[in-house]
């Protein structure tokens, strides 16, 4: 195994940055393009920028990689951001609570529709001790409530 010199891994980001277009995922192509948009003093050091810029390519097709800054990266990442659903996974018509968690609910005075008493599920840890869990996250216009209960039988 090799190792790629600071002069290698900058030499491909640089060329990739500019002749994106230009690149693909084949060794043989990308070692003409070197050719053509760079002078570069050794065949050995074409090879190693050439190899460096394949297995940046093949990286670049998997997801955006570090360090290296596309305009077509910086559009998808831009698209992905802005994307707005249609129907929101948080809007639910109905919210299965445990008893414990619906009475805190009504301690609180907080009143919301659709709610449904469930029953808990009883977990037990390595040592054996049964925990009944249950977890809300609730949000309103007045308060915000995000109550973890843990007890044990």
């Amino acid at each position: 195994m090799g190792v790629r010199t600071k002069t290698v891994k900058r030499s491909a980001i640089q060329i990739i940055e500019k002749y994106y277009a230009r690149l693909n995922l084949d060794f043989d192509s990308n070692k003409r393009v070197c050719d053509e948009v760079a002078i570069i003093p050794s065949k050995r050091m074409r090879n190693k920028i050439a190899g460096y810029i394949t297995h940046l390519m093949k990286r670049i097709q998997r997801g955006p990689v570090r360090g290296i800054s596309l305009k077509l990266q910086e559009e998808e990442r831009e698209r992905r951001l802005d994307f707005v659903p249609d129907v929101s996974a948080i809007n639910v018509d109905t919210i299965e609570l445990d008893n414990d968690t619906r009475d805190l609910l009504a301690h609180l005075e907080i009143t919301l529709p659709g709610i449904r008493a469930v029953q808990v599920i009883m977990r037990s840890h390595s040592h054996g001790v049964p925990i009944h869990h249950a977890c809300v996250c609730l949000s309103t216009s007045s308060c915000h409530v995000a109550v973890l209960l843990g007890r044990r039988s």
